[in-house]
């Protein structure tokens, strides 16, 4: 396993992972603790977990699981698929893989996608997997409803990448936004974040929006200074 230098976090010194087994690790220590609480998070709860200007921020460290999206080891394997230009948009969390599972037999992998061309690789996640941690495959290949040798009731992380040389559709009333908001009414894939984790974005796609915090309700109702 690889060492790393240290950098200061928060006023103490903390080791920078370098390795993929060790941002897994990273990310296992976070998803035990979340699996114990009590009562189970909803799972729309934890979709854009990787975000730290997302709601899910507030549950866990989003800085682990953004660092595993941009893992090196992760990303050659999505360029095998989707070519050298690569933008993260969404991941989430399955306290149990089983849920998933279920989404990919009923053909949903993709459906929600407001990726104009259709295009993408989806990486699974399979913390504390002794073996296979980790799974790539094409958008196109998961729409045919395979079904990844994974336990039910381990958790998974699952990570959505499209080619920068597509387009991110952030118009509401778009197809798949609007299905997503009708079937999934917590989730807004509109606003989400995008990283270019690799390569140049070819398709003139907006970096700028979802990358600061909401605005808290008590902001718009300030008393006034007497």
């Amino acid at each position: 396993m690889e060492t790393g230098f240290c950098e200061p976090v928060m006023g103490s010194v903390a080791p920078v992972a370098r390795s993929l087994g060790e941002r897994i690790d990273a990310v296992h220590a976070v998803v035990r603790e979340l699996a114990a609480r009590q009562p189970p998070l909803r799972r729309e709860r934890l979709s854009g977990i990787h975000n730290p200007w997302g709601h899910a921020s507030v549950l866990a460290d989003a800085w682990r699981f953004l660092d595993l999206c941009e893992d090196p080891a992760i990303l050659d394997r999505v360029e095998q698929i989707i070519g050298p230009d690569i933008v993260l948009w969404d991941s989430q969390l399955h306290l149990e893989a089983a849920s998933y599972l279920r989404f990919v037999e009923a053909q949903r992998e993709g459906r929600y996608w407001p990726v104009l061309p259709l295009a993408g690789a989806v990486v699974l996640v399979a913390p504390g997997h002794p073996s296979a941690p980790v799974s790539c495959f094409d958008l196109a290949v998961l729409g045919g409803a395979p079904r990844p040798a994974l336990d039910p009731r381990a958790p998974l992380y699952v990570i959505r990448y499209m080619p920068a040389a597509s387009r991110f559709v952030r118009d509401p009333h778009a197809p798949a936004n609007w299905t997503a908001m009708e079937e999934q009414p917590l989730l807004n894939y509109a606003t989400r974040p995008l990283w270019l984790v690799r390569g140049e974005d070819r398709a003139g796609n907006d970096f700028v929006t979802g990358f600061s915090p909401a605005v808290p309700r008590w902001a718009g109702h300030q008393p006034q200074e007497h």
